[in-house]
């Protein structure tokens, strides 16, 4: 089995991930491995990292890792389209707190991050969390009421 030259299996992850379907580490390992390459589970999270690929959801509603579009605007950039994946947005004073289906808070996170506000310090995504810090959390609930307007919520 090939221990892989990295740039050859990073190629064919990058196949994978535009043919679609794979949801797990696991399943990605043995993809990879049914092509000779030996892997860990860790390998394929840094390669998925350099990728730049994420957990979103799919038409039929699976979570499954996807490569980020080059252009960004290529992104689910419509309010309808955001609108779509945010399921819940309140805050405890101190941080925002945006719930959203499966796999998608990286992509509710990017779209926070290209309105590049003053009014937010950054954001953190996980699979359906997103934590944005607002700048001044004396006007958090300004902040609350201005992201459920811009994401029509």
């Amino acid at each position: 089995m090939t221990v892989g030259n990295s740039k050859q299996r990073l190629k064919l992850l990058r196949q994978l991930l535009e043919n679609g379907g794979l949801s797990t580490h696991e399943e990605l390992v043995l993809a990879l491995k049914k092509k000779s390459f030996e892997v860990t589970q860790s390998t394929i999270s840094r390669d998925l990292k350099k990728l730049g690929a994420i957990r979103a959801t799919d038409p039929s509603g699976r979570a499954t890792y996807q490569l980020l579009p080059s252009d960004p605007t290529a992104l689910p950039t419509s309010k309808e389209g955001i609108q779509s994946l945010i399921t819940g947005i309140q805050h405890n004073g101190h941080l925002i707190v945006i719930r959203t289906s499966p796999g998608s808070a990286s992509l509710v996170a990017r779209q926070l991050d290209l309105l590049k506000r003053d009014d937010i310090l950054g954001s953190l995504a996980g699979d359906d969390t997103v934590f944005v810090a607002p700048s001044n959390i004396s006007k958090i609930e300004v902040l609350l009421k201005s992201l459920k307007k811009e994401f029509i919520l």
